[in-house]
Parts: structure tokens; sequence; C-alpha cells
């Protein structure tokens, strides 16, 4: 047995850290948002690089239309580049683009003559050392020009993946559907065993989909897209045709009671583990609702400064970071708060927050619960002075109930 918290305890298994991970990191991201809910993911294009901000990458965060020739760039002023990631995600399949880091560590570029796809999401990730041995951490994101007159699907969650039982299918489109009907017909999901699934449109860029209750565990899901010569709008064209899938792992449902500062891990409807947590202090507080874990960082930086704050915090090493809203709520590893805070009090700036040490610990209840986690596993949060998660923040999708659901399809 082994102490989870004061006066809490929980069998503690200790798993391989298998970190299904793509990198190291992610971008500048804030624990809230400036209505003191939930929070506002960082790195809008056209935002001014934040002093301590050594990483540059080119082309900026959030850039579009970039020529298939780049140019895609990072470097320093000083210190070394550690690793470099630039990863093409379309579809639900990651391809890494080959590059090279010069001699004196200061730069990153890709091979000579490669070119990127078009039509394609990328993601870039980077981490750097300054002289003293600290390491800093940024993730962009940028997308390339798309073909005139026609649209593609960005598909979540990746091809052939293992997700958790709250996995929503989301697809976001590069350009307005306003043929939307059409478009839905064109994408059929099916399940080994057999469950009805639904989309449900979000504006004109967006379709997500879900069954009336969570996956089964062992679900085994296919979806099939058709898009190719399918008219989204008028003269606009889709350009897909292609088959992904992914299995549905055990069932994770985690429920943190921000009133009571903790969160009941329960596996498979068993409880694993009661957590002390420290969720979002009254003037920043953390939505209530249904959330689900969409990436897993085992370190990234938060900024107050990129989510309108004065510099209240600035952490490079943020550990054990599991993001449960794009708008910027995490439930992640916090070393800075003294230990008897978890459990007693709600300090933080709207993510959840469970005890950890810098650099981040196996042994921490962060840590424990980091190497536990898949891609969509569920994170609900119940008495918070707060409102409830839009369903379209994230994948907040089963903040709705199945006949709502229902009512946003276009067929």
């Amino acid at each position: 047995m082994a102490v989870v918290g004061p006066g809490v305890t929980c069998v503690w298994k200790r798993a391989g850290r298998a970190l299904a991970v793509a990198g190291l990191l992610a971008g500048l991201v804030g624990c809230t948002a400036a209505d003191g809910g939930g929070g506002i993911d960082i790195g809008l294009p056209g935002k001014a690089r934040a002093p301590g901000d050594v990483i540059r990458v080119s082309p900026e965060d959030g850039s579009r239309a970039v020529p298939a020739g780049g140019p895609v760039e990072v470097k320093l002023d000083s210190g070394r580049l550690e690793r470099v990631s630039v990863v093409q995600v379309e579809d639900g399949r990651r391809t890494e683009v080959a590059g090279e880091v010069s001699a004196d560590g200061l730069r990153w570029r890709p091979r000579p003559g490669t070119r990127l796809a078009l039509a394609a999401k990328y993601s870039v990730d980077a981490v750097a050392l300054d002289a003293h041995g600290r390491r800093s951490a940024r993730h962009t994101t940028f997308t390339t020009a798309v073909p005139e007159s026609r649209f593609i699907g960005y598909f979540k969650p990746e091809n052939r993946s293992t997700v958790g039982t709250g996995m929503i299918v989301s697809f976001g489109f590069n350009r307005p559907i306003e043929n939307r009907a059409e478009v839905e017909r064109a994408i059929r999901i099916t399940s080994e065993p057999p469950v009805e699934v639904v989309g449900h449109w979000f504006g004109k860029e967006r379709l997500d989909f879900r069954p009336a209750a969570y996956w089964r565990p062992g679900t085994k899901v296919t979806v099939e897209l058709g898009l190719r010569d399918v008219e989204g709008a008028p003269g606009v064209y889709g350009i897909q045709r292609k088959t992904v899938g992914f299995t549905v792992g055990r069932s994770q449902v985690s429920l943190v009671d921000a009133a009571a500062h903790t969160m009941e891990v329960r596996r498979d409807g068993e409880l694993l583990a009661t957590v002390p947590i420290t969720a979002g202090a009254p003037k920043t507080t953390t939505y209530n609702g249904k959330m689900v874990a969409t990436e897993l960082y085992d370190v990234t930086r938060m900024d107050g400064r990129t989510v309108g704050f004065g510099g209240e915090y600035d952490i490079k090493d943020v550990p054990h970071a599991i993001r449960l809203t794009d708008s910027g709520t995490f439930l992640h590893g916090n070393y800075w708060a003294a230990a008897s805070t978890f459990g007693s009090a709600n300090v933080s700036h709207g993510c959840v927050g469970l005890r950890d040490e810098k650099g981040g610990s196996a042994d921490s209840p962060a840590g424990w619960f980091f190497d536990r986690t898949l891609i969509g596993d569920v994170v609900e949060v119940v008495n918070s002075q707060d409102k409830e998660v839009a369903p379209d923040n994230g994948l907040g999708g089963w903040n709705l109930e199945w006949d709502e659901w229902k009512t946003g399809s276009a067929i």
C-alpha cells in the first residue's frame, strides 16, 4: 500500500512508462481564460514572442497556406537544440519530415530537396538546452496550401491507435462546408460490436461522431472516408478516399470533485485510487462537465502572459500534462505548490493539479495517473463554481444528451 495523499491510500501498480506521446513537449499553454473558466490555449497567430521564449519556429504558429517548399526552420540564439520533430498529421497518420540539426546546435532544417505535402497539417516540437542545462519546449502547428477548390478533413484519433472509452471521432475541415448532409453521408463509421454512431456539426468546419454512451472496451472502430469528388460547397470538392481505424482500450473515468479537492480514478467501474487535487481558484475556476484527454506531454510550458495575465506565472517545465480542452484546461503535475495544498485548497488558474516533483516523478500522484492515461479517457469535474464546458471545447460532446446530439446531424 502507498499513500497518494494525506490520509488516502491506494494500491500502486507501477507500470512501465510507456509514454504514448509523440514528443517530449507541447507549446506554450495557459490554464485559464480571461473570464476565469477552463482556459485558453496559447500560440495564437500574430502573438508577440514572449520574453524567454528562446526557440523560434518558421512558419509562425497557426500559419496557413504554407507553400510546399517551405521554408521550415527551428533556431536558437544560444544554447543547443536537443531534439526537433516536424510531423505531418493527416487523416490519423503521422509522417516525420527528415531534417538535421546544424553542427553548432542552433538550427534545424529539412534535408535538402525535401518538399512538404500539400493540403496537410504539420506539427513542430522542439526541446532546447541553455548553457546551464535547463530545458525549454516549443510546440507549433501550420498547414500547407490546399489546391484550389478542394477541401480536406483532419481526423482524430490517430489511425491504428488504442484509445480510451470516451473517444469522439472528430473531423475539422479546412474550408466551410455548405453541403453538410452530402459530406456527412460520405463518412461511414462502423464498429465491432455494432453500435449506432451519429454525427453532430459544430458550425461549418467541424463534424464529430459518437455513440449514445461511452464505447465498450475492446470495440474495433472503422472510419471510411469517401470524400473524394464530394461537393462540400459550390465548386469545392473533397480529395480524400481512405479507410482508417482505432481500438477502444479499457474504460477509465475519473471524477474530480472541486469542492472536496479529490479525484476518484475508476478502471472498468472499479475504484483504483482517490487522489488529492487542487482545482481553479475562486477567480479562475475550472469548468464543470465531462472532458476527454486529447494530448499527453511529459513536460510543457505554461505562460500566463499568453492568456491575458500580467506575468503571474511562466513555468517552462510543467510535468505530466494532459490536455482536456482546446481552450487550455489541463490536468497536470504541480511541484511548486506546498504538499498540503493538494486535498485542501483550490489555487490553480483553471487547471486540475496533482502533486509532483520538479522534473516529474513516476512515483508521484501526477506520474502515477499520467502513466495510466490514454488519449480518449474521460475526466469529469463536478462542484466547481463555473459553467459546464462547451460541447465543442475539446471533445466535450458527452455533455449533450443523446437526443440533443442527434439534432446536430445533417442527415
